[in-house]
């Protein structure tokens, strides 16, 4: 994905402690459109401090990473400056490293066989809103929802939680079934503005930063059931 006739591209800093690596990201995406990295760190402390500097609109985030770990840079620049998102680039893909960074506020999620058209895509995707994440994770991400969402539930449709209207809850179930905000503003018939409005207030109202968050949240107050359930 590039950047739109007229927008601006993506500041991006690149965070991997492996030299050859994280040059080799850099010389990547300075030759694709829609991204300027403007920065490059060799481990969280100093991806912190180039975000601070800097304010990059995302960070290209790994997680293996000496002095500071990529799950706790994460958590430090998400809680110190929530204008910057989050991508995870890295080797593993399992549990233990995957549900860390998404509950320390990573956007997206992606392994380093992505390609750099993936790895674009999931900048601009953060930034306007979806979950940048990797198909693999993705399924992932249900199983593990489907499975913590396994026990009885009460029958009958839930009652909106936290004071979200019916409109609010809509979207968030949709949000959960993964419908992206073109998606949801076809289905329900409305515009993508609007849409974004409600995105919009019902995070405002349940204190959600992302949509992995909508997607656990909804699980976890029964509005959206698991495959088969």
């Amino acid at each position: 994905m590039s950047a739109e006739p007229g927008e601006r591209p993506a500041r991006v800093v690149v965070a991997d402690d492996q030299t050859v690596v994280r040059e080799g990201i850099v010389m990547l995406l300075g030759l694709l459109p829609g991204v300027d990295v403007v920065g490059a760190a060799g481990d969280g402390e100093e991806a912190v401090r180039l975000v601070a500097e800097l304010a990059p609109d995302v960070v290209l985030m790994d997680l293996r990473m000496p002095r500071c770990d990529g799950v706790e840079a994460t958590r430090r620049i998400r809680s110190e400056h929530p204008g910057t998102q989050v991508v995870v680039l890295t080797t593993y893909a399992d549990d233990a490293s995957v549900f860390p960074a998404l509950r320390a506020g990573a956007r997206g999620y992606l392994t380093k066989d992505a390609g750099g058209d993936e790895i674009v895509r999931a900048v601009h995707g953060v930034l306007s809103g979806d979950a940048g994440l990797a198909p693999s994770i993705q399924r992932r991400l249900l199983e593990r929802l489907s499975e913590s969402a396994s026990e009885p539930r009460p029958t009958g449709p839930p009652e909106p939680p936290d004071g979200l209207t019916t409109r609010e809850t809509e979207v968030l179930v949709l949000i959960a079934e993964g419908l992206s905000n073109h998606q949801i503003a076809s289905r329900l018939q409305v515009s993508t503005a609007t849409v974004k409005t409600h995105i919009n207030n019902l995070f405002a109202k349940t204190g959600l930063k992302d949509r992995a968050q909508a997607v656990r949240y909804a699980y976890g107050k029964g509005l959206v059931r698991p495959p088969g359930g």
